[in-house]
């Protein structure tokens, strides 16, 4: 049975596999782990222990949010899955003014059949960062 669940606290790194499929340099399961307990919200969706899918907000608490993260696994996509980790990450948000994402072009109609709008946006990407280890380092 899918559990969606907003308690951080029972994720390990143990259960993260998976994700962040075709990203040239993806971040390890620690990092991941990392990035998951510190954003400002985190929703996740868990077959049993194993963690099958995510998003996470970043936010000043105050207006404004950004969803950097939403992700399901290949083998668990197209089941609503999705569908129900944005509407519990709309809820966890509903006092906030506006809720931003960014996505590829291929994924606007997703977005919008879900409840969002299609906008424009400016992006700067460190490629070389992109697994995260750039804050070990110092860099």
């Amino acid at each position: 049975m899918i559990r969606i669940s907003v308690n951080r606290e029972e994720l390990k790194v143990e259960h993260l596999n998976g994700f962040f499929v075709g990203w040239p340099n993806p971040p390890k399961n620690d990092i991941f782990l990392k990035l998951l307990k510190g954003s400002y919200k985190v929703v996740i969706a868990l077959d049993n222990e194993k963690v099958i899918g995510f998003i996470t907000a970043i936010s000043d608490g105050v207006l404004s949010a950004y969803i950097p993260f939403f992700e399901i696994l290949p083998e668990y996509q197209s089941k609503g899955i999705g569908q129900r980790l944005f509407s519990k990450m709309k809820e966890e948000l509903s006092h906030l003014y506006m809720i931003d994402l960014l996505c590829d072009e291929e994924l606007i109609t997703y977005y919008e059949k879900i409840g969002m709008q299609k906008a424009s946006g400016a992006i700067i990407r460190n490629y070389e960062n992109q697994n995260g280890r750039g804050v070990h380092s110092g860099q």
